[in-house]
Parts: structure tokens; sequence; C-alpha cells
């Protein structure tokens, strides 16, 4: 089991439930140095003043936060009279369905841990939430900030994932493209592509090929190999977008998901179907949003969930 992070407890209306808070995460980062070629010495940090060109001693470093082009020195009473009341406590602020919690506000995540003795508040909490189908939004000090997080249970476990802040995503107005005309004749061929690729998410089919190769090259190096570049080339400008797809499909007929002549029978006994059996079979799989779609779409949704 990792190194506990924290300790403290989760507020649940008037139920305390101690927890401790580990590490979810385990980055596959490769540890490089920096050293001097010439004999291989690892290359030290210095903290540098810009003014005088001199190194500064750690106790004579403060930080600052700039108004109006004053520099305000902050010590360390200032960031404790910042801090919140509840150091030791998740605040759960607000239940919410989860689709409704944007991945794109979602920060590190953390498993919670009953402290000892604990376990059975614990529980209680679990089993409320996944009954519920809610997770919870809440608020919490970690690092010496505060910070607001989801908390959701994925198995028999409740994660704890930092969110941002709304201000802290900024807009994307002026980057997405206006909404043109789209080609129904392409619009169709990318479904069918789309189709050839969908299939459920296996987050361990997939590995850090970047992190392999790098490590190839490491130990072949170590026993005195050379390493050559193998860029792949880039990839020319589409200028036939029919083309292109009629192209892409052509080369994936062969590598259809597993079930190749099955998924395409059970494809065609969908499309069989009326849309209102489509829509009851859409229910009795839990898809959202069916009420809204076409029967296109109903059978392109049935046929993934079934896979």
């Amino acid at each position: 089991m990792p190194r506990a992070l924290w300790s403290g407890s989760i507020a649940f209306g008037l139920v305390n439930a101690p927890v401790r808070l580990y590490p979810a995460i385990a980055e596959h980062d490769l540890e490089l140095h920096l050293v001097h070629v010439e004999d291989g010495s690892r290359i030290g940090y210095q903290k540098v003043c810009k003014a005088e060109g001199k190194p500064v001693p750690a106790d004579e470093i403060a930080k600052a936060y700039e108004v109006e082009g004053e520099l305000v020195l902050l010590d360390e009473a200032d960031f404790e009279a910042a801090e919140s009341e509840g150091y030791k406590t998740i605040e759960i602020l607000a239940f919410v369905a989860s689709d409704e919690i944007d991945p794109i506000y979602l920060d590190r995540s953390y498993y919670l841990g009953p402290q000892e003795g604990a376990d059975k508040v614990y529980v209680l909490l679990r089993e409320a939430m996944t009954r519920a189908g809610l997770s919870a939004v809440v608020r919490y000090v970690f690092h010496d900030r505060e910070q607001l997080g989801a908390l959701r249970v994925r198995g028999d476990t409740l994660v704890l994932s930092r969110l941002h802040y709304g201000d802290e995503v900024r807009p994307a107005d002026e980057i997405a493209p206006g909404r043109g005309k789209v080609d129904e004749r392409e619009l169709e061929l990318a479904l069918d592509l789309i189709d050839r690729f969908a299939g459920r998410f296996e987050p361990d089919a997939y590995e850090d090929r970047y992190r392999a190769r790098l490590l190839a090259i490491v130990e072949q190096k170590r026993t005195g190999g050379e390493t050559t570049p193998a860029r792949p080339e880039e990839p020319e400008e589409t200028s036939d977008l029919l083309a292109a797809l009629r192209e892409s499909l052509e080369r994936h007929t062969q590598d259809r998901p597993r079930g190749g002549e099955g998924s395409a029978r059970e494809r065609e006994a969908l499309e069989a179907l009326t849309a209102e059996e489509l829509a009851e079979r859409a229910r009795e799989l839990g898809i959202r949003g069916r009420s809204r779609m076409s029967k296109r779409e109903l059978v392109r949704a049935v046929a993934r969930a079934g896979r």
C-alpha cells in the first residue's frame, strides 16, 4: 500500500467519515539528470539574484505577489492566515450527476481509504452514493491550499479528484470554427469510419510507446550501440476529403472489431427494428439521450453498448 499523503475526514452532514488520502496515479515519467558532458558530473541548480548576478541563500528568499507593478512580500504567517478552518475536513457542498462534471475540470485523482476503525461510516457513505448514482462536489485543504474537488465511487473505493474553478478554464470561443454546412456524404462516411473504431475503453490495451522507445535507446547506448532517428513522414494535406474518407474505410475493412461478420449481422438485425423497438432496447441498456436520437443514431448507440 502506498504511503498516505493526508489524513482527515469527510463531512457528510453531521456524520464524519475519517479517511486517508492515497496517490491514485503512478506516472511513468523517466527521471533524467543534467550532467557535464566533459566529466559526467551532475549539474546543480543555484538561485541567483537577477539584479546582482549572485547566488542567494535560502534564508534571504521570500515569496511575493505583484500588484500594479509593486511586489508585496508574504511570509509563513500570511499563508497560515489564509488557510481554511476545516483544515482536515473534506466538506461536501452538493451531490450532482456524474456526467454533469465536464472532464475538462478534472485534475489529479487520489484514493480515499478509511482510517483505522472507520470502516462502517466509510462503507455507509460509499453505498449511499452508489445507490443514488451521484458524485459529490467538495471543498478541502491540501498542500496548504483550499481546493475544489469531486468525490465519486470507483469499485469499492472513494476517489477524490481535484477540480479546476470555473474561471480557471479558458473559453474556446475564438478557437472553434463556425457552424458551417456539412456535406452529408462526407458525414455518412465519417460516421461509418467511427463505427469501425468503436468499442469499449480498455486502458490496459494501450502502452506508453515513447517511454518504451526511449528506454530501448538508453539500453542501446549503454551497451555501446548507436541510435538513428526514425521520424515518420509528415502527412500530406487532404485535398479531397470525400476520397480520403473512402480510402480510410477501405484500409480498415479488414480491421473490424472482434466479432467481424457477427458484428455486421447484429448491425443488420438492429436496423430491421423499428425506432420504438430500438428506443426500448436503448432504455434497457441505460443509454443516455436516447429520446433525442434518430433511428440511425439509436442503431449505433445500441450496437456500441452491446459490444
